[in-house]
């Protein structure tokens, strides 16, 4: 299975690989998401450590059941040959209505294919009133008009 853009990454093969990416994590169905990473795909999120396609769906369900309501962007940050690094945030709310805001970076680095083959995730979050929250499209894709991090002052 290829997954198309393929590396080695221009500026703007790299920038469609993270849109394509934040597409599918904002659609919060871990299968689907699931198939973007090879087989054996290992990961660091967090302080959590996963190998392979069923424990990244595994924690994908796990992540969507309590961060309700999830909306994210991706920015490159850099990209070289087969890896690219992006920064993100991403707003949701836990079941008690508490609004949460997290940001972060992620290395990933892809196979010939275009899997990711490896994702390293650091992250912090924090509260957030409701009227602090930035993302308010509607749930899935976020709209081409809506303004990206940096446009948004992140």
């Amino acid at each position: 299975m290829s997954r198309p853009p393929l590396p080695p990454f221009t500026d703007e093969t790299a920038a469609r690989k993270a849109r394509t990416a934040e597409d599918a994590w904002n659609s919060r169905d871990p299968a689907a998401v699931a198939l973007a990473y090879t087989p054996d795909s290992r990961w660091r999120n967090r302080a959590e450590f996963l190998s392979g396609r069923e424990e990244i769906e595994a924690f994908l369900t796990r992540k969507w059941a309590r961060e309700l309501d999830y909306r994210l962007i991706k920015e490159v940050w850099a990209h070289a040959g087969d890896r690219i690094a992006v920064r993100f945030a991403y707003e949701y709310h836990d079941d008690s209505g508490q609004w949460l805001r997290a940001y972060g970076n992620e290395n990933w680095q892809f196979d010939a294919d275009g899997l990711m083959e490896r994702r390293i995730a650091s992250i912090n979050e924090h509260p957030i009133t409701a009227a602090e929250r930035k993302f308010h499209w509607p749930l899935g894709r976020r709209p081409d008009d809506h303004p990206g991090l940096s446009a948004s002052g992140f």
